[in-house]
């Protein structure tokens, strides 16, 4: 190369050579250089040489100090088959390709959370070479942070002190994962209450909480009056767990806040307890508004929702404004229902069991808004017995119970039964209503599913195979059913995997997309059940 003796660059020669080569050497030519023809060639030696100097060259500096060691993790180290296992996960990502084919190989992706939630509950440690990949993982998927945190342990944060594309690790965990004081430290707790971050107290408050709910209760009256509104929320939010009447005089207190959703959040508190006295305020209300009427042959139920939301009313939580579209007077009579113990309809209506009441005609179009009410009253206070009445049978007309007014809604009311009712109701729905609106309620189940769901499940997809139904209609059902179908059900499945004989009005093409499809299936299942025998789950 025809070039020019270049001289030794000086400290800020890159930016100035970057600036020549975007003005272009006839308009400027690099530091130490003439114009003319050789300029070019002149840029680029000189480029040359600071980039070299740049990758080797570093001034002397003091020396760092080294950051403190990890803390220790003392649990089992994983088995070597489940390491390798874990290793494949986080690096052999399969895409799902374009046009929506994904072909028979597992998404790994997928399969990540329940290998996670698996190792977490054998309380096995991440290992070390492992973590760099978790928390990578980690970083692009909210969802999976809570279970990786978890397995990744105490050398995550570590790690997170010191890359801030971790960050989000100490974000996420309550107090950063500093150390919380010996719980029968009072100075210390004091300390940390009065001093520390928000994050910090928020998981002080927690761990008290867990352990000695009227303890955490009593610290938070010590600086409530000077807290932040956003604080107090949260803080206040933490007495969810543990809550009892002993709470009740505390929360009574918070609904005169000056925060709209302090207040709102003192009174759904509230309301779940229903010996309360906000729950007994609610249900006189309540129940002045609803009445039996015995003006017929046959009883049914009057209603005469309020006609003013009084100071009384805000004050307990209900809102005053109404969403757009939405009534007044519907609007104040949902959330009184809403905050009122179930109990009081069975005093308050003669006696009758819930399915009686829920069974009454209710006049003047108010039994949609009624049992709508209801139905987010057996959520809140959860209560089986009402959840069930207010669904219905699984095979009723339009798969809606007397109070169910959306899949939404049912598939809260079944989130208060048992794990096995629940997937019996599900499944009855399935086989009289088939896949098509079961989706959002197959979330609510339990995993890995019940074996009656599971069979549901399948023999629907097969119903719909040979329909010759389009397959992609189904593909967010078969995602579920990979992820949550009982691994054992795999050999069950062995004929569907051929390609079926298509019928004329059969959607083209879909044959093989379902035989492949099944495969993906069993494919996935028999892995999900060699990765359980790895971590020795039972």
């Amino acid at each position: 190369m025809n070039s020019i003796s270049a001289p030794a660059p000086t400290a800020g020669d890159w930016e100035e050579l970057v600036t020549t080569a975007l003005l272009g050497t006839d308009r400027r030519t690099p530091p130490g250089y003439v114009p003319g023809p050789d300029a070019p060639v002149a840029l680029l030696d000189a480029a040359a040489v600071e980039t070299v100097r740049r990758r080797a060259g570093l001034c002397a500096a003091r020396a760092a100090e080294r950051p403190e060691p990890a803390a220790p993790d003392g649990r089992p180290a994983l088995p070597t088959a489940a390491a390798r296992r874990l290793a494949m996960l986080l690096t052999d990502r399969p895409g799902t390709g374009g046009g929506g084919r994904r072909g028979t190989s597992p998404d790994l992706m997928e399969l990540l959370p329940q290998w996670l939630t698996a190792a977490n509950a054998r309380g096995f440690a991440a290992p070390v070479q492992a973590l760099p990949a978790l928390l990578d993982a980690a970083r692009g998927r909210t969802d999976l942070r809570p279970a990786a945190l978890e397995f990744a342990g105490p050398r995550a944060l570590w790690l997170a002190r010191l890359n801030p594309d971790w960050r989000f690790a100490l974000r996420a965990t309550p107090g950063g994962g500093t150390a919380l004081p010996d719980l029968d430290d009072p100075d210390r707790v004091q300390q940390l209450w009065q001093e520390g971050l928000f994050a910090e107290r928020v998981a002080l408050l927690a761990a008290i909480r867990a352990h000695r709910p009227a303890a955490a209760r009593e610290l938070l009256v010590t600086t409530w009056a000077t807290e932040r509104a956003e604080d107090r929320l949260m803080f206040l939010d933490s007495l969810r767990m543990g809550l009892t009447a002993e709470d009740e005089p505390f929360l009574e207190q918070a609904l005169a806040d000056r925060s709209r959703n302090v207040r709102a959040t003192a009174a759904e508190l509230l309301s779940a307890l229903p010996d309360s006295a906000l729950a007994a305020r609610m249900a006189v209300r309540a129940a002045a508004c609803v009445a039996v009427d015995r003006t017929r042959e046959e009883p049914g139920l009057v209603v005469e929702a309020p006609h003013e939301c009084d100071s009384g009313m805000e004050r307990d939580g209900v809102v005053a404004k109404a969403p757009a579209g939405r009534g007044e007077r519907s609007w104040w009579f949902g959330q009184l229902v809403e905050a009122t113990p179930l109990g009081t309809w069975e005093r308050r209506l003669g006696g009758r069991t819930p399915g009686e009441i829920v069974a009454l005609p209710v006049a003047d179009d108010w039994r949609s808004e009624l049992h709508a009410a209801w139905c987010r009253a057996a959520v809140r206070q959860r209560n089986a017995e009402w959840a069930r009445v207010l669904l219905g049978t699984p095979s009723a007309p339009e798969a809606g119970g007397p109070g169910a007014v959306s899949l939404a809604e049912r598939a809260k009311l079944l989130g208060t039964l048992g794990g096995g009712e629940r997937a019996e109701w599900v499944a009855g729905f399935i086989a009289a209503q088939g896949l098509s609106e079961a989706f959002q309620l197959l979330g609510v189940c339990a995993v890995p599913w019940a074996a009656p769901l599971g069979r549901a499940v399948v023999d629907a997809l097969n119903i719909a195979r040979d329909a010759g139904s389009y397959p992609w209609s189904f593909s967010g059902v078969m995602g579920l059913a990979e992820r949550c179908l009982d691994p054992g059900e795999a050999s069950r499945l062995d004929g569907l995997l051929a390609v079926p004989d298509e019928s004329e009005d059969a959607a083209p093409g879909a044959g093989g997309y379902w035989a492949e499809a099944f495969q993906r299936l069993v494919t996935t299942l028999r892995l999900r059940a060699a990765m359980a025998e790895e971590l020795g789950a039972p």
